[in-house]
């Protein structure tokens, strides 16, 4: 595959992010699409791999393969001293008390199913309520449906501006003394609004509730301290922060998960079995049954330490200033309409055409060599409250540059000629 010219190191004068740089340690990069080269703009949906993350995992898989907590042989003993180095670590990036409060879920939406199955399922009772927000993805919606029917609560929506906003007196006035847990996004998957999360956990707390913040979008992008924020759940996914697929974090406070019931049994989550009773391990290991995904652990890792080697709050400034540099550039463009218009946001950008369908623009662009996403992004109930069945979403994060903005308009202008 032939290599993509290396874009230049800054966006803006005065970023320190050597993006050139960055870009060779991405392999993917130097793929051609259509015969272009690739422009990805698709991040929110899943980040691409450095080599650091790549190579770790061929690493172990090549040289020390082994389960973990099982063994006395050396490779075992190898495997789960990095296991347990990397949630140490994992701990120290979202500064969570100690690390016993993060447990390694499959992505997101199991380590949201955790919470609600084991946390809700135990608390709830009928007529008990649940709140979310309008801006919700399904996967912060279906496990709350799911355990309202088991256990008879009811789920109430807080509604969002026209610009795209959560209404904070609106949150505010759905609290009250049957107010059981609160789950709301960090970052919206379609509007890329940063919701004021440390003002809603103090609501939710003087409410008596709990708070679960969904950290699909914002992990990657946002530097994130689960103790400054005040949330009592955190979620998030490996495969949006560079790391695989396959693996995710849940951060759970240590009070929470040790009067939480094993969402699965198996082995691992135990402390002894008979066919007459059995105990179960401590968190995290409770919420661990069966073999863990090692070298998606391992992918992890690398993919934080990579990460914290670039400089977080650096690749934050410089997918900033992209964002930024996006909206002023299709404002400008005929026909578009930018959906989403926080006042705080983070990178996601979304849009329609008049004119052309979202699946006919994605296509186009797909031409051009720009990968964007198209389509309702697992969020049908906001589209319904824009008016709207879905939308362009280009999204991105380190490793772009303003070339690939350029590219997304020189794209659009593509699609106008091809719909005109």
């Amino acid at each position: 595959m032939a290599a993509v010219t290396a874009a230049p190191g800054t966006v803006r004068s005065g970023l320190a992010l050597d993006v050139g740089r960055v870009r060779q340690d991405f392999p993917v990069l130097r793929t051609r699409i259509h015969g272009k080269p690739l422009v990805y703009l698709d991040s929110a949906a899943t980040s691409q791999k450095p080599q650091a993350v790549i190579s770790a995992m061929d690493d172990f898989l090549s040289h020390w393969n082994a389960n973990v907590h099982r063994g006395v042989h050396d490779l075992s003993q190898r495997a789960t001293l990095e296991y347990d180095a990397i949630r140490e670590r994992v701990r120290a990036f979202f500064n969570a008390a100690d690390s016993s409060e993060i447990v390694f879920s499959h992505g997101t939406t199991s380590a949201i199913n955790l919470v609600a199955h084991s946390y809700g399922g135990s608390v709830l009772r009928s007529g008990d309520e649940i709140v979310l927000t309008e801006m919700e993805h399904h996967s912060n919606i279906v496990p709350w449906q799911l355990l309202a029917q088991r256990s008879g609560a009811v789920i109430r929506v807080a509604p969002i501006t026209d610009r795209g906003e959560l209404r904070l007196d609106a949150l505010e006035a759905l609290l009250g003394p049957r107010t059981r847990i609160v789950a709301v996004t960090h970052v919206s998957n379609v509007l890329g609004t940063v919701n004021p999360i440390r003002r809603i956990a103090d609501l939710t707390h003087a409410a008596g509730a709990v708070l679960l913040v969904d950290g699909a979008q914002s992990a990657p992008h946002l530097r994130v301290d689960v103790r400054a924020l005040g949330c009592d759940f955190f979620v998030c996914s490996g495969h949006k922060m560079l790391g695989p697929t396959g693996v995710g974090v849940l951060f759970g406070r240590r009070d929470l998960l040790e009067g939480m019931p094993p969402y699965e049994g198996g082995g691992g989550m135990i402390e002894r079995v008979s066919f007459e009773e059995t105990t179960f391990a401590p968190p995290p290991a409770r919420f661990e049954a069966g073999t863990p995904p090692v070298a998606e652990v391992v992918g992890l890792g690398a993919a934080i330490d990579y990460l914290e080697r670039t400089g977080f709050d650096r690749i934050s400034r410089h997918e900033q200033t992209l964002l930024d540099l996006a909206y002023e550039q299709l404002r400008g463009f005929p026909g578009l309409r930018i959906i989403g218009e926080a006042a705080d946001r983070a990178s996601v950008l979304s849009f329609v055409l008049d004119g052309a369908h979202p699946h006919d623009v994605g296509t186009i662009l797909d031409q051009e060599g720009v990968a964007v996403r198209a389509g309702h992004h697992c969020a049908q109930p906001l589209m319904r409250r824009l008016g709207l069945i879905s939308t362009v979403r280009a999204s991105f994060s380190l490793y772009n540059t303003a070339d690939d903005v350029a590219a997304l308009l020189r794209g659009l202008r593509r699609v106008r000629e091809v719909l005109a």
